[in-house]
């Protein structure tokens, strides 16, 4: 059955990322409509997370922040099946890696680094960092139950040259290469970690949004194991189908940084980022499920 469903949907999904682009952002637009209008998938959850994320937005301006929302949501899921067929040329057209100067400086160190990004903007895109970059692009990401559509998303995350691990891996395979002196030092570890971890008595509880909230934390304490550079990926929306990304250097040193900085400067940065763009974050998941 999980084959036939693949095989049944995946024609689908490669004649949507062949579409040009003005008729691939009119099909966002059926796709939204159905969406939000028709379906109203989560609009409760996108509602009440906004209104305790933003108590001081009136209910037209949450309104407006909840709309363009979901036009931008559906334009994300799409511009990832874009990924299946767009050229290394028109991608980066689109997605544009701006104030090199941090990232430079992260390349010339001869250190492995973690890029730590968030649900924002568009978080898929971001892998087109492997055509730039001296390093290897090592890609976590959270596994799909259907080994097929499991399969299609890594393919998909390593087109540009980066290698896909799953997020219960990703240490074992850190740890590996940053031990192994022919590949200590030339990997860059790209991350998102800004949602929600599972309840346990050692959750490490922030302030993000107004609310405390648990955060992971494993990115913070596989960097400072490894010594790892540690850094953040700013993405902005310029206007529809077009992202600018830059890397901010968050710690060059971080064993010198105490238990959960880092993570309390990356949360931080997340806040900024989402109270720059409010209808460019993820407001479907239900962070905030454990806030304090």
């Amino acid at each position: 059955m999980q084959s036939l469903t693949f095989w049944l949907v995946y024609p689908i999904l490669w004649v949507i990322s062949k579409l040009p682009w003005k008729l691939f952002y009119l099909f966002s637009d059926i796709i939204c409509f159905i969406v939000f209008r028709i379906i109203g998938y989560r609009k409760k959850v996108v509602t009440d997370n906004l209104k305790n994320s933003f108590p001081e937005k009136t209910e037209k301006e949450l309104s407006t922040i909840r709309k363009k929302f979901y036009t931008h949501m559906c334009d994300m899921f799409l511009e990832m099946l874009k990924s299946m067929t767009v050229s290394n040329l028109d991608l980066q057209k689109h997605y544009k890696f701006i104030n090199k100067g941090d990232f430079q400086k992260l390349e010339d160190a001869n250190k492995s680094y973690m890029l730590i990004a968030a649900h924002h903007a568009n978080f898929e895109w971001a892998n087109s960092i492997g055509l730039i970059t001296k390093y290897t692009c090592v890609g976590v990401y959270k596994t799909v139950k259907n080994p097929h559509f499991d399969k299609l998303v890594r393919k998909i995350r390593s087109r540009f040259g980066a290698e896909v691990i799953p997020n219960k891996k990703v240490s074992k395979h850190a740890v590996l290469k940053e031990t192994k002196p022919e590949t200590k030092g030339d990997r860059l570890y790209g991350i998102v970690a800004d949602q929600t971890p599972k309840l346990n008595k050692k959750n490490y509880y922030k302030e993000f949004m107004g609310r405390k909230v648990p955060v992971f934390v494993g990115a913070e304490i596989l960097a400072k194991k490894l010594d790892l550079n540690y850094a953040f990926l700013k993405v902005k929306k310029i206007k529809r189908g077009y992202y600018e990304a830059e890397v901010v250097i968050i710690s060059e040193d971080i064993k010198s940084m105490s238990t959960h900085e880092a993570t309390n400067v990356y949360m931080d940065l997340v806040e900024k980022q989402i109270r720059e763009q409010p209808e460019c974050y993820l407001w479907t998941h239900k962070r905030w499920k454990y806030a304090q």
